[in-house]
Order: C-alpha cells, then sequence, then structure tokens
C-alpha cells in the first residue's frame, strides 16, 4: 500500500475565519442577513453560547488527537504519523478553532445587535420624559 503523492493532497484555501452575516434584532443591527425579535434574541444567544461549549470540548479532544506520536521509530509508524493523521489531527483541530472564532464573533454580533435595542428603549425614554417636562 502507498501513500498519495502530496502534490495531490488538498489544500486548505480557507485561511482566516469570515464574519458572520449581518444580524438584525428589531429595527436594530444590520439588514440582509439574519433577523431576531427581540423577544428571542437571548434564547438565540444561550443557543449559540450551548454550541460554543461543545467546541470547547471538541478542541480539548482535538489537541489529543493531533499530538498523537509514532508507537515506535520504525518507517510505518513514521510514515503513517507524518502522512495521515498528524496532518488530519491537525487540521481537525484548526477546523474547531475557526469554528471557535466564527461562534465567539456571531455571539458578539447577536449581544452587539440586542444592545443596541436596549439603547434605542433607553433613548426612547430619556426622549419622552424631556418631552413630558416640556409640557408642563
Amino acid at each position: 500500500m502507498t501513500q498519495p503523492n502530496s502534490a495531490n493532497a488538498p489544500v486548505d484555501t480557507l485561511t482566516s475565519v469570515p464574519p458572520p452575516a449581518p444580524i438584525q434584532v428589531g429595527s436594530n443591527g444590520s439588514p440582509g442577513g439574519y433577523k431576531f425579535d427581540p423577544d428571542q434574541v437571548q434564547g438565540v444567544i444561550n443557543k449559540w453560547q450551548t454550541l460554543l461549549d461543545g467546541v470547547k470540548q471538541d478542541i480539548q479532544q482535538a489537541n489529543i488527537i493531533s499530538g498523537v506520536r509514532a508507537p515506535g521509530q520504525e518507517f510505518a509508524s513514521g510514515d503513517f504519523i507524518q502522512k495521515g493523521a498528524g496532518p488530519s489531527g491537525d487540521t481537525l483541530l484548526q477546523q474547531h478553532e475557526r469554528m471557535r472564532t466564527y461562534i465567539e464573533q456571531y455571539i458578539q454580533a447577536l449581544q452587539q445587535a440586542s444592545g443596541k435595542i436596549a439603547q434605542s428603549e433607553d433613548d426612547a425614554r430619556q426622549t419622552a420624559a424631556q418631552q413630558g417636562r416640556e409640557i408642563v
């Protein structure tokens, strides 16, 4: 059995984590992407946080897999690690780390969009209070 030529090996062309799609909560945030109701956004954030917790656990396991070493110093073991298990484990770890980064950015975008709602509500209350004082 022979290993495939490394020239035929897949190449990772995604070298950075793409930003999350635009997020709109109520009328706040950026349109053109995902839209959430203000009442439901915290539940969505909680689900993404649960996913993030799971990915962090997966990263711990991927670290173990990517750190696998040959059991002996013979050709078969070394070749298996260098051309198979090693690159595969490294890719597994890298993809999970990218997934973690994406999820963290998505949670941050959700929190930012939902925070704008809270700010808008505060601004509206202050405006209403100011207008009420001007009438008296």
